[in-house]
């Protein structure tokens, strides 16, 4: 295939699929910083990212003489750490598989805001401050798996929808419906804390709930 030949990964790749197991360190020190980043995201602790760094590149080696290079390395490499990274979640908490439900996830389902109100002071200087950036922390942590994951592959590890998508084996169009949906949960969440309540709007759902 004409496009996978021009991968920048290719020729480590083959290389390593031969043996040269210095090819597949070459692999390593490409990517296992962009794992560490994502999986620390989801699962928010240190130790568990590193774990599934170790994990993820240990599976590689294993099945790397499988890998038919229909996808790019990166993207099958993301997607076994992803897996290894929510296989720990569901040891936390209640389990939403991120493959499952494509049907539920539509923008007639989508949620209504709550809770509407201005911010009390500028977004921009509001997100310098340390205890603003621990509440995107905590409201992030506060999503289900499959909005979570989402979110940071694509807006905070600025990955492709497509991407995305063959990241987490769904549609794109799924991909986006999850997507604002969590933008929509972040959003309502953080303004709980940092909007003005004497400026509140009432959101039609709740007029009429």
């Amino acid at each position: 295939m004409e496009q996978t030949a021009l991968h920048p990964d290719n020729e480590l790749v083959a290389s390593a699929k031969r043996g040269d197991f210095s090819a597949f360190e070459r692999l390593v020190t490409r990517y296992e910083q962009r794992v560490y980043r994502t999986a620390f995201r989801i699962l928010g602790r240190k130790e568990d990212a590193e774990d599934v760094v170790q994990d993820a590149f240990a599976s590689v080696i294993e099945h790397l003489p499988a890998f038919r290079e229909e996808s790019g390395f990166y993207t099958w490499l993301m997607r076994i750490a992803v897996n290894f990274a929510l296989k720990r979640v569901r040891t936390r908490r209640r389990w939403v598989d991120v493959g499952d439900g494509e049907s539920q996830d539509s923008y007639g389902a989508m949620p209504h805001p709550e809770f509407i109100a201005p911010w009390k002071d500028d977004p921009s200087l509001l997100a310098e401050r340390r205890e603003i950036r621990q509440l995107l922390r905590e409201a992030l942590d506060e999503l289900d798996e499959k909005y979570r994951t989402v979110f940071v592959l694509r807006d905070i590890e600025d990955r492709t929808t497509a991407e995305v998508a063959g990241i987490l084996g769904i549609s794109e169009s799924n991909v986006k419906v999850r997507l604002l949906r969590a933008r929509l949960q972040l959003r309502e969440r953080i303004t709980r804390q940092l909007g003005d309540e004497s400026r509140q709007l009432k959101s039609d759902h709740a007029a009429h709930g």
